[in-house]
């Protein structure tokens, strides 16, 4: 796996995922929440499958 998620990309997916699990756990937007827990993996991984089927990175360019 290529990384693909950059450094803003990663910090926002971390917010998003922990908002979204800390709303679930409070039971303020049920269970669909829990969904949360996909960000935080992504962000964690530093790749997103999705980029890779759109053909998508926010990964700065490597230069030689």
């Amino acid at each position: 796996m290529k990384s693909n998620v950059g450094g803003i990309d990663r910090i926002l997916r971390v917010v998003l995922g922990l908002v979204l699990i800390g709303l679930a756990a409070t039971g303020t937007i049920g269970a669909w929440g829990w969904v949360g827990i996909v960000p935080l993996a992504t962000a964690a991984l530093g790749f997103c499958p999705l980029y890779t089927v759109l053909g998508f990175s926010t990964c700065p360019l490597k230069r030689t």
